[in-house]
Protein backbone atom coordinates (compact mmCIF):
# COMPACT_ATOMS: atom_id res chain seq x y z
CA UNK A 1 0.00 0.00 0.00
CA UNK A 2 1.60 3.60 -0.87
CA UNK A 3 1.95 5.81 2.33
CA UNK A 4 0.41 8.96 1.37
CA UNK A 5 1.16 12.16 3.94
CA UNK A 6 -1.93 14.31 4.48
CA UNK A 7 -1.10 18.47 3.74
CA UNK A 8 -2.88 18.58 7.01
CA UNK A 9 -2.21 17.47 10.91
CA UNK A 10 -3.07 17.78 13.69
CA UNK A 11 -0.64 17.58 16.69
CA UNK A 12 -1.83 16.35 20.41
CA UNK A 13 0.16 17.73 23.55
CA UNK A 14 -0.53 15.03 25.12
CA UNK A 15 1.53 16.44 28.37
CA UNK A 16 -1.23 19.28 28.26
CA UNK A 17 -4.32 17.03 28.16
CA UNK A 18 -3.28 14.87 31.01
CA UNK A 19 -1.94 18.16 33.23
CA UNK A 20 -5.65 19.60 32.75
CA UNK A 21 -7.31 16.35 33.62
CA UNK A 22 -5.04 15.87 36.85
CA UNK A 23 -5.88 20.05 37.62
CA UNK A 24 -9.52 19.22 37.29
CA UNK A 25 -9.40 15.91 39.03
CA UNK A 26 -7.87 18.50 42.09
CA UNK A 27 -10.35 20.58 41.77
CA UNK A 28 -13.23 17.95 42.21
CA UNK A 29 -11.99 17.12 45.71
CA UNK A 30 -13.16 14.35 46.69
CA UNK A 31 -15.20 13.26 44.00
CA UNK A 32 -13.91 10.73 41.12
CA UNK A 33 -12.86 12.79 38.08
CA UNK A 34 -14.14 11.73 34.67
CA UNK A 35 -13.95 12.14 30.62
CA UNK A 36 -16.40 13.01 28.38
CA UNK A 37 -14.36 11.61 25.06
CA UNK A 38 -17.69 11.98 23.04
CA UNK A 39 -17.16 13.49 19.09
CA UNK A 40 -14.13 11.54 18.88
CA UNK A 41 -12.72 13.01 22.31
CA UNK A 42 -14.02 16.28 21.02
CA UNK A 43 -12.41 15.97 17.34
CA UNK A 44 -8.89 14.53 18.96
CA UNK A 45 -9.24 11.21 18.51
CA UNK A 46 -10.96 9.40 21.43
CA UNK A 47 -9.03 6.24 21.85
CA UNK A 48 -6.12 7.97 22.14
CA UNK A 49 -7.78 10.09 24.71
CA UNK A 50 -8.93 7.18 26.99
CA UNK A 51 -5.34 5.73 26.44
CA UNK A 52 -3.21 8.65 27.96
CA UNK A 53 -6.02 9.65 30.81
CA UNK A 54 -6.25 6.18 31.90
CA UNK A 55 -2.37 5.81 32.36
CA UNK A 56 -3.10 9.08 34.15
CA UNK A 57 -5.64 6.96 36.48
CA UNK A 58 -8.78 8.24 34.90
CA UNK A 59 -11.66 5.42 34.93
CA UNK A 60 -15.07 6.90 34.01
CA UNK A 61 -15.61 7.70 30.82
CA UNK A 62 -18.56 9.27 28.38
CA UNK A 63 -19.48 8.78 25.04
CA UNK A 64 -22.78 10.10 23.24
CA UNK A 65 -23.66 6.84 21.33
CA UNK A 66 -23.13 3.15 21.41
CA UNK A 67 -21.57 3.43 17.59
CA UNK A 68 -18.66 5.64 19.40
CA UNK A 69 -18.85 3.35 22.69
CA UNK A 70 -18.45 0.28 19.95
CA UNK A 71 -15.60 1.80 18.78
CA UNK A 72 -13.62 1.82 22.02
CA UNK A 73 -13.81 -1.67 22.48
CA UNK A 74 -12.16 -3.33 24.17
CA UNK A 75 -12.10 -0.92 27.15
CA UNK A 76 -8.84 -1.03 28.89
CA UNK A 77 -9.08 -3.27 32.77
CA UNK A 78 -11.16 -1.28 34.87
CA UNK A 79 -12.27 1.71 33.26
CA UNK A 80 -16.49 2.21 32.89
CA UNK A 81 -18.09 3.53 30.19
CA UNK A 82 -21.09 5.39 29.83
CA UNK A 83 -23.27 5.91 26.58
CA UNK A 84 -25.30 9.40 27.28
CA UNK A 85 -27.87 9.18 24.95
CA UNK A 86 -29.84 6.32 26.70
CA UNK A 87 -31.04 3.65 24.68
CA UNK A 88 -33.43 3.08 21.93
CA UNK A 89 -35.28 0.54 20.71
CA UNK A 90 -32.56 0.50 17.93
CA UNK A 91 -29.77 0.15 20.36
CA UNK A 92 -30.79 -2.59 22.32
CA UNK A 93 -28.40 -5.41 20.43
CA UNK A 94 -25.77 -2.97 20.92
CA UNK A 95 -26.89 -2.06 24.56
CA UNK A 96 -26.77 -6.35 25.55
CA UNK A 97 -23.19 -6.53 23.69
CA UNK A 98 -21.17 -3.87 24.43
CA UNK A 99 -19.93 -3.73 28.21
CA UNK A 100 -21.27 0.09 28.65
CA UNK A 101 -23.94 1.37 30.75
CA UNK A 102 -26.62 3.59 29.34
CA UNK A 103 -27.95 6.97 30.76
CA UNK A 104 -31.55 6.33 31.14
CA UNK A 105 -33.53 9.68 29.88
CA UNK A 106 -36.50 9.11 29.60
CA UNK A 107 -39.83 6.78 31.03
CA UNK A 108 -39.55 5.13 27.71
CA UNK A 109 -35.73 4.22 28.50
CA UNK A 110 -36.46 3.10 31.62
CA UNK A 111 -39.27 0.38 30.40
CA UNK A 112 -37.04 -0.66 27.75
CA UNK A 113 -33.99 -0.96 29.77
CA UNK A 114 -36.00 -2.70 32.90
CA UNK A 115 -38.12 -5.22 30.05
CA UNK A 116 -34.71 -6.10 28.43
CA UNK A 117 -31.59 -5.38 30.39
CA UNK A 118 -31.49 -8.39 32.12
CA UNK A 119 -31.05 -7.10 35.23
CA UNK A 120 -27.88 -4.76 34.24
CA UNK A 121 -26.75 -1.63 36.04
CA UNK A 122 -27.47 1.54 34.05
CA UNK A 123 -27.08 5.22 34.63
CA UNK A 124 -30.04 7.58 34.92
CA UNK A 125 -30.28 11.45 33.62
CA UNK A 126 -32.94 13.61 35.64
CA UNK A 127 -33.78 17.41 34.06
CA UNK A 128 -33.25 19.84 36.83
CA UNK A 129 -33.92 22.67 34.22
CA UNK A 130 -31.96 21.91 31.28
CA UNK A 131 -35.10 20.93 29.83
CA UNK A 132 -33.11 18.34 27.21
CA UNK A 133 -32.45 14.61 28.15
CA UNK A 134 -33.74 13.57 31.50
CA UNK A 135 -36.64 12.23 33.52
CA UNK A 136 -38.41 15.46 34.89
CA UNK A 137 -37.99 15.29 38.84
CA UNK A 138 -41.60 14.25 39.33
CA UNK A 139 -40.94 10.91 36.69
CA UNK A 140 -38.24 9.77 38.63
CA UNK A 141 -39.46 9.88 42.32
CA UNK A 142 -42.80 8.19 40.93
CA UNK A 143 -41.61 4.95 41.29
CA UNK A 144 -40.22 4.06 37.94
CA UNK A 145 -37.02 3.43 39.02
CA UNK A 146 -38.09 1.11 41.59
CA UNK A 147 -36.08 -2.26 41.38
CA UNK A 148 -33.47 -0.69 38.89
CA UNK A 149 -29.58 -1.46 39.47
CA UNK A 150 -28.30 2.42 38.96
CA UNK A 151 -24.78 3.24 39.44
CA UNK A 152 -25.00 6.59 38.34
CA UNK A 153 -27.13 9.27 38.70
CA UNK A 154 -26.89 12.08 36.64
CA UNK A 155 -27.89 15.67 36.17
CA UNK A 156 -26.50 18.64 33.75
CA UNK A 157 -25.68 22.02 34.23
CA UNK A 158 -27.21 24.62 32.00
CA UNK A 159 -25.83 27.38 32.62
CA UNK A 160 -22.47 26.45 34.35
CA UNK A 161 -20.23 28.60 32.49
CA UNK A 162 -22.29 31.72 33.64
CA UNK A 163 -22.72 33.50 37.08
CA UNK A 164 -26.07 32.65 36.90
CA UNK A 165 -28.95 31.94 39.88
CA UNK A 166 -29.91 28.67 37.57
CA UNK A 167 -26.82 27.49 39.04
CA UNK A 168 -27.73 27.07 42.50
CA UNK A 169 -31.10 26.18 41.94
CA UNK A 170 -30.13 23.31 39.92
CA UNK A 171 -27.83 22.28 43.06
CA UNK A 172 -30.66 22.30 45.46
CA UNK A 173 -32.63 20.20 42.77
CA UNK A 174 -30.73 17.76 42.51
CA UNK A 175 -29.97 17.61 46.15
CA UNK A 176 -33.41 16.64 46.91
CA UNK A 177 -33.60 14.01 43.75
CA UNK A 178 -30.52 12.47 45.59
CA UNK A 179 -32.11 12.05 48.56
CA UNK A 180 -35.56 10.19 47.03
CA UNK A 181 -32.67 7.88 44.36
CA UNK A 182 -30.84 5.42 45.84
CA UNK A 183 -27.56 5.00 43.46
CA UNK A 184 -23.99 4.45 44.18
CA UNK A 185 -22.74 7.62 42.82
CA UNK A 186 -24.13 10.91 41.94
CA UNK A 187 -22.66 13.69 39.20
CA UNK A 188 -23.94 16.97 38.34
CA UNK A 189 -20.60 18.80 36.98
CA UNK A 190 -19.50 19.43 33.96
CA UNK A 191 -16.05 21.28 33.15
CA UNK A 192 -18.06 24.46 34.23
CA UNK A 193 -19.55 22.84 37.01
CA UNK A 194 -15.77 22.30 38.53
CA UNK A 195 -15.01 25.05 38.77
CA UNK A 196 -17.82 26.53 40.82
CA UNK A 197 -16.53 25.05 43.46
CA UNK A 198 -16.56 21.24 45.61
CA UNK A 199 -20.67 21.78 46.31
CA UNK A 200 -21.13 20.67 42.46
CA UNK A 201 -19.03 17.50 42.36
CA UNK A 202 -20.68 14.93 44.45
CA UNK A 203 -19.15 11.46 43.82
CA UNK A 204 -18.36 12.32 40.16
CA UNK A 205 -16.67 14.84 37.93
CA UNK A 206 -17.61 14.67 33.93
CA UNK A 207 -15.29 17.42 32.49
CA UNK A 208 -15.11 17.66 28.66
CA UNK A 209 -14.17 21.01 27.42
CA UNK A 210 -11.43 21.93 29.35
CA UNK A 211 -9.45 18.62 29.28
CA UNK A 212 -8.78 19.80 25.47
CA UNK A 213 -7.74 23.30 26.36
CA UNK A 214 -11.21 25.39 26.75
CA UNK A 215 -11.63 27.56 29.72
CA UNK A 216 -14.94 27.45 30.95
CA UNK A 217 -14.90 29.92 33.51
CA UNK A 218 -12.64 32.60 34.62
CA UNK A 219 -11.13 30.38 37.43
CA UNK A 220 -9.71 27.95 34.99
CA UNK A 221 -7.67 30.78 33.10
CA UNK A 222 -4.21 30.40 33.42
CA UNK A 223 -4.54 26.58 34.70
CA UNK A 224 -5.43 25.23 31.48
CA UNK A 225 -3.42 24.14 28.65
CA UNK A 226 -3.84 24.08 24.56
CA UNK A 227 -3.67 20.60 23.56
CA UNK A 228 -4.72 21.08 19.57
CA UNK A 229 -2.51 22.29 17.65
CA UNK A 230 -3.51 22.60 13.96
CA UNK A 231 -0.62 22.20 11.43
CA UNK A 232 -0.80 23.11 7.74
CA UNK A 233 1.78 22.45 5.01
CA UNK A 234 2.72 25.79 2.41
CA UNK A 235 1.23 24.78 -1.46
CA UNK A 236 3.18 28.09 -2.46
CA UNK A 237 5.20 31.20 -1.61
CA UNK A 238 4.55 33.72 -4.57
CA UNK A 239 4.98 37.72 -4.25
CA UNK A 240 2.24 40.13 -4.48
CA UNK A 241 2.92 43.39 -5.70
CA UNK A 242 1.30 46.55 -4.11
CA UNK A 243 -1.94 47.01 -5.24
CA UNK A 244 -2.85 43.41 -6.01
CA UNK A 245 -5.57 41.56 -4.16
CA UNK A 246 -5.57 37.99 -2.75
CA UNK A 247 -8.41 35.85 -2.59
CA UNK A 248 -12.35 35.69 -3.81
CA UNK A 249 -14.35 38.81 -3.89
CA UNK A 250 -10.13 41.17 -3.42
CA UNK A 251 -11.09 41.66 0.26
CA UNK A 252 -7.21 42.20 0.79
CA UNK A 253 -4.67 44.34 -1.26
CA UNK A 254 -1.16 44.01 -0.65
CA UNK A 255 -0.17 47.37 0.96
CA UNK A 256 3.61 46.76 -0.30
CA UNK A 257 4.94 44.34 -2.28
CA UNK A 258 4.41 41.27 -0.82
CA UNK A 259 5.51 37.43 -0.01
CA UNK A 260 2.69 35.25 0.41
CA UNK A 261 1.88 31.91 1.99
CA UNK A 262 -0.75 29.91 0.24
CA UNK A 263 -1.36 26.66 2.68
CA UNK A 264 -3.37 23.76 1.86
CA UNK A 265 -6.63 24.29 4.19
CA UNK A 266 -10.09 25.98 4.26
CA UNK A 267 -13.50 25.82 5.85
CA UNK A 268 -13.49 22.10 4.30
CA UNK A 269 -11.78 21.43 7.23
CA UNK A 270 -13.47 23.16 9.44
CA UNK A 271 -10.92 26.30 9.41
CA UNK A 272 -14.78 28.55 8.12
CA UNK A 273 -14.74 32.34 6.74
CA UNK A 274 -15.16 34.08 9.74
CA UNK A 275 -11.65 33.45 10.74
CA UNK A 276 -11.01 36.17 8.01
CA UNK A 277 -9.54 39.52 9.38
CA UNK A 278 -8.53 38.03 12.51
CA UNK A 279 -6.77 34.44 11.75
CA UNK A 280 -3.12 34.30 12.04
CA UNK A 281 -0.18 31.36 11.90
CA UNK A 282 3.14 30.86 12.79
CA UNK A 283 6.71 30.02 11.79
CA UNK A 284 9.72 29.88 13.61
CA UNK A 285 8.97 32.82 15.78
CA UNK A 286 6.79 34.86 13.14
CA UNK A 287 3.32 35.58 13.34
CA UNK A 288 2.29 35.69 9.32
CA UNK A 289 -1.60 37.21 9.33
CA UNK A 290 -4.05 35.25 7.76
CA UNK A 291 -4.93 37.30 4.30
CA UNK A 292 -7.87 37.17 1.94
CA UNK A 293 -10.68 34.77 2.39
CA UNK A 294 -11.05 31.73 3.35
CA UNK A 295 -11.48 29.08 0.76
CA UNK A 296 -12.60 25.61 0.92
CA UNK A 297 -9.30 23.97 1.03
CA UNK A 298 -6.80 26.85 0.52
CA UNK A 299 -5.65 30.10 2.85
CA UNK A 300 -3.38 32.47 2.53
CA UNK A 301 -0.92 34.27 4.88
CA UNK A 302 1.02 37.32 4.76
CA UNK A 303 4.92 35.88 4.91
CA UNK A 304 6.45 39.53 4.03
CA UNK A 305 8.86 38.70 7.24
CA UNK A 306 9.24 35.08 7.05
CA UNK A 307 12.77 34.79 6.00
CA UNK A 308 13.36 31.63 4.67
CA UNK A 309 10.00 30.43 4.66
CA UNK A 310 9.32 27.96 1.69
CA UNK A 311 7.04 25.48 0.02
CA UNK A 312 6.46 21.99 1.70
CA UNK A 313 6.97 24.14 4.99
CA UNK A 314 4.29 23.67 8.13
CA UNK A 315 3.01 26.52 9.51
CA UNK A 316 1.13 26.43 12.88
CA UNK A 317 -2.48 27.75 13.41
CA UNK A 318 -2.74 30.51 16.01
CA UNK A 319 -5.59 28.09 17.73
CA UNK A 320 -5.51 28.82 21.52
CA UNK A 321 -9.54 27.91 22.11
CA UNK A 322 -10.41 30.97 24.55
CA UNK A 323 -8.05 33.79 21.94
CA UNK A 324 -9.75 32.16 18.59
CA UNK A 325 -13.43 31.86 20.00
CA UNK A 326 -13.33 35.85 20.96
CA UNK A 327 -11.51 36.79 17.51
CA UNK A 328 -13.77 34.41 15.43
CA UNK A 329 -17.29 34.07 16.91
CA UNK A 330 -17.30 30.68 17.17
CA UNK A 331 -17.33 28.41 20.49
CA UNK A 332 -14.44 26.54 21.73
CA UNK A 333 -16.51 23.52 21.38
CA UNK A 334 -17.11 24.19 17.93
CA UNK A 335 -13.14 25.23 17.28
CA UNK A 336 -12.55 21.75 18.05
CA UNK A 337 -14.86 19.57 17.00
CA UNK A 338 -15.26 21.34 13.73
CA UNK A 339 -11.87 20.12 12.59
CA UNK A 340 -11.92 18.20 9.78
CA UNK A 341 -10.84 14.53 8.81
CA UNK A 342 -8.25 15.53 6.38
CA UNK A 343 -6.02 16.00 9.52
CA UNK A 344 -3.61 13.61 10.56
CA UNK A 345 -3.81 12.98 14.29
CA UNK A 346 -0.94 12.69 15.73
CA UNK A 347 0.61 13.07 19.55
CA UNK A 348 3.78 14.81 20.82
Amino acid sequence: MIAIKSPLRLRIDRDALVANWRWLAAQSGAAACGAAIKADGYGLGARAVMQHLVAAGCRDFFVATWAEAAALMPLPAGVSLSVLHGVGADDMVAARTIPARPVLGSIEQVRRWRDAGEGRACDVMVDTGMSRLGLRPEEATSGVLHGLAIETLLSHLASADEDSGQNARQLAAFQTIRQAIPARRYSLANSAGICLGTDYAFDLTRPGLALYGGVPRREAAGHIRQVAFPEARVLQVRTVLEGEAVGYGATWTAPRDSRIAVANMGYADGYLRCHAGSGAATWGDGTLPLVGRVSMDLIAFDASEARGLAEGDWLVLAYDLPDTAARSGLSQYELLTGLGTRFERGQS
